[in-house]
């Protein structure tokens, strides 16, 4: 059995759409940075059709900077615009009905 390689990671880049999840496992060298996944994972369908310049990231859920050292075993998120903001969306569902019930 082999030492592992520790000059080089592996990561998983997911892009998630409501009915399906995108992932992609790229290697990158160690000291390796979200923006250098990104860039690799942009090699790959569906991402090389992202706007991923635009687009929050973030590292098994906690938003992080492109610049964000990356650790083997990472999976890096990659995440859709809101539909509706958060606000407007409860005052939405807090709004009356045409009955005038809430």
């Amino acid at each position: 059995m082999s030492a592992p390689d520790v000059t080089r990671l592996r990561v998983d880049v997911v892009y998630a759409l409501p009915e399906i999840q995108h992932q992609v496992s790229v290697e990158l060298p160690a000291g390796a940075t979200v923006a250098d996944a990104l860039r690799v994972a942009a090699q790959h369908p569906p991402f090389d059709t992202l706007d991923l310049a635009a687009a929050a990231v973030g590292v098994f859920g906690d938003r992080v900077e492109r610049d964000h050292p990356l650790e083997p075993g990472d999976r890096v998120e990659i995440y859709r615009p809101l539909a509706i903001d958060p606000r407007e969306a409860r005052r939405r569902r807090a709004a009356p009905d045409r009955s005038g019930r809430r």
